[in-house]
């Protein structure tokens, strides 16, 4: 079936966001553009109770208990509540869709699921004793719980799915529903990622292992990617969707489309469980794939959304990938970096990102890398410091997620019509 089916382009109707930055997709874009920064000290009593190096991190701007009705806020983690805001966003924006609830699927991501739900129940346990774990407990920790939360919205019966793979994860949440659209499996997918990881126990083992930025006195301007002066990530959390259907289900249907997903791709690096592959082979692979699957040239990309994520040792090895796969073209083309704005969303980075890449094509603006003072002189890209417009005509642009483990994603995409 999937021979049969893979001519068929598959586009995005709808898009949804719950971010640092914005309780919505309009409203993280226009603060993306306006070079705003979602990263900020974490007003809670454990940063003091627990001594924390890192004290700030890119949080959702807003409690979901303002948005969910109290039930949800109670039966669902917050990596859930996130989820179910984006998804639901993402279903109203593409014209909610009627659709046969068997031919409806959600594709979704984590990188580490349901923290806050599990160690607050193991306090309970500890400090309360058995009968005081809620009986909710293993469906909210879980780490399917987001999918299942979108999906059992939205009666979604053709599969709800879930990819946990680390920083890539929903880059491959994508990937995997481009493939399930193109296999027949269903006519709409809602695909995307979440994460609700600001939490004292992520904070203190990624300062640990020194891939956090400790700029505790500047927390907008300490993500900076390809800065000379980075010195780690900043954490954070949220949500983002895309609703994809194929070409001809929504033209049918009269569906505004924001733009083509041409294709995507998943390599890994077996090199290390927490560092990239310094020489870039694998990553440079999956961009390569995912362009030649989309039947378009190397030379037709315009811009990249690039993982960079503010780390010493990352924004090179992406660098050394870029360099392998664009040779000589990679001068022309427009890179950001938008975790500088946003933060890193682990498991929910790569939806986030790739949102921003269908906004770029479909608005033609290229959103700015904010907080970079003295690019590095070993990165020679041509990154995007203020909105840029990009020329018309047909327009290519990939998304790179790359995460512990090893694991890359690049999700490519073209402009529509």
């Amino acid at each position: 079936m999937f021979s049969l089916m893979a001519h068929q382009k598959i586009v995005v109707t709808g898009i949804g966001a719950f971010t640092p930055l914005g309780v919505n997709a309009t409203d993280t874009w226009n603060n993306l553009l306006a070079g705003k920064s979602g990263a900020r000290t974490i007003e809670k009593d454990y940063v003091a109770e627990l001594d924390l190096p890192v004290t700030f991190a890119a949080q959702v701007v807003q409690n979901p208990d303002e948005i969910l009705e109290r039930v949800e806020v109670k039966r669902l983690d917050p990596s859930s509540q996130y989820a179910l805001i984006a998804g639901r966003e993402a279903f109203a924006d593409a014209g909610s869709p009627t659709v046969d609830p068997g031919r409806l699927a959600v594709d979704w991501a984590t990188g580490i699921g349901g923290i806050w739900t599990l160690v607050n129940a193991w306090e309970d346990l500890r400090q309360k004793g058995p009968r005081r774990v809620m009986p909710m407990t293993v469906p909210m920790l879980m780490p399917n719980g987001p999918a299942a939360a979108v999906g059992m919205d939205l009666h979604a019966r053709a599969g709800i799915r879930t990819v946990v793979s680390a920083c890539a994860s929903s880059t491959e949440s994508i990937v995997n529903a481009v493939e399930h659209l193109r296999a027949g499996y269903a006519d709409v997918i809602i695909a995307g990622g979440s994460e609700a990881a600001v939490h004292p126990l992520p904070l203190a083992s990624f300062a640990a292992m020194q891939a956090l930025s400790k700029r505790n006195d500047d927390p907008t301007r300490a993500s900076r990617p390809y800065d000379v002066d980075r010195d780690g990530f900043v954490l954070g959390e949220g949500a983002a969707a895309l609703v994809l259907e194929t070409e001809e289900h929504a033209l049918a249907r009269g569906a505004r489309i924001y733009a083509e997903v041409i294709g995507g791709a998943v390599t890994s690096d077996a090199y290390h469980i927490t560092a990239p592959d310094p020489e870039g082979s694998a990553a440079a692979r999956a961009m390569k794939t995912a362009i030649e699957i989309g039947g378009a040239a190397l030379t037709d990309v315009v811009h990249i959304n690039a993982h960079a994520t503010s780390t010493p040792v990352g924004d090179i090895a992406e660098y050394n990938a870029l360099k392998r796969v664009f040779g000589d073209h990679l001068k022309n083309i427009a890179v950001t970096a938008t975790k500088g704005a946003t933060g890193h969303l682990l498991g929910g980075a790569g939806a986030i990102e790739a949102l921003f890449t269908v906004m770029a094509l479909h608005t033609r603006t290229v959103p700015p890398t904010i907080n970079l003072d003295n690019q590095d002189p070993e990165i020679v890209l041509d990154v995007v410091t203020s909105p840029r417009q990009l020329p018309e005509g047909s327009l290519v642009a990939i998304s790179n997620s790359f995460g512990f483990g090893g694991h890359n994603a690049v999700a490519a995409f073209r402009s529509y019509p």
